[in-house]
């Protein structure tokens, strides 16, 4: 199945020079996403914790779906996420939202080499055109489709530049139709940010966004999502 113009549909709803150059190189050499056994054992602080002990949502058995703690610096992850090899596109990324920072967007697209490697070094690299990727989407797969790489764990909920740059890596990502992004999917993100500052009192919010895939396909590889979804909670 290869026809690439499902629209995909919504169900539910931060001396600069210094700054900007730590910034670059984070970018550029300093990132990671580590690929884990266990959510709960390595990054469970992006998940609510209603009952005392912090659990993530669903997660599924095999090496199809694999668990990412997003981006480590130091021992500190930004985000985690359950990503579908056989899709290519992520289950879901849940973060915590701490209140609008106005980060910049990087715009500079990483994969996760520990996908195609189990051995080989978390930190995530720049795409290689002449490597094979097996398990993931690659920039190549979304080029001239009318579709845009849909962030999960958005820049605009970002709690710092360090998390809105970790964002950008295609194992936070998935087709999505490129007015629906630009226009309804922003204003929810907007909508989900405002209601979140207002109701949390300067408490972290949770937040679980995540897609359902659909019948079809870009470049045969990866899975255009049917729909977009989000949940989100203030334990306080």
């Amino acid at each position: 199945m290869t026809e690439d113009h499902v629209p995909p549909h919504i169900t539910h709803f931060s001396i600069f020079i210094m700054i900007v150059c730590a910034v670059l190189l984070l970018a550029l050499s300093g990132c990671f996403g580590e690929v884990v056994d266990d959510f709960t054992h390595t990054c469970p602080y992006f998940f609510a914790d209603p009952g005392g002990v912090m659990s993530p949502p669903t997660v599924f058995a095999g090496n199809r779906y694999q668990q990412i703690c997003q981006v480590r610096q130091g021992n500190l992850h930004e985000y985690a996420t359950l990503y579908d090899t056989a899709n290519k596109i992520p289950v879901y990324s849940a973060y915590r939202f701490d209140g609008l920072m106005n980060c910049r967007r990087n715009e500079s697209w990483f994969i996760e080499p520990q996908l195609e490697n189990g051995m080989a070094s978390p930190r995530m690299e720049s795409e290689n055109r002449s490597i094979n990727y097996q398990n993931q989407a690659v920039n190549a797969n979304y080029e001239k489709r009318g579709f845009d790489k849909g962030h999960l764990a958005p820049v605009y909920h970002a709690r710092d530049q360090i998390c809105s740059d970790a964002t950008f890596t295609l194992t936070n990502a998935a087709p999505q139709n490129s007015s629906f992004n630009q226009g309804q999917w922003r204003v929810t993100e907007k909508n989900v940010a405002t209601i979140l500052t207002q109701i949390c009192s300067g408490n972290s919010a949770y937040i679980v966004t995540g897609v359902v895939p659909g019948n079809n396909r870009l470049k045969n590889r990866v899975s255009i999502p049917s729909h977009f979804w989000t949940a989100y909670c203030c334990p306080a």
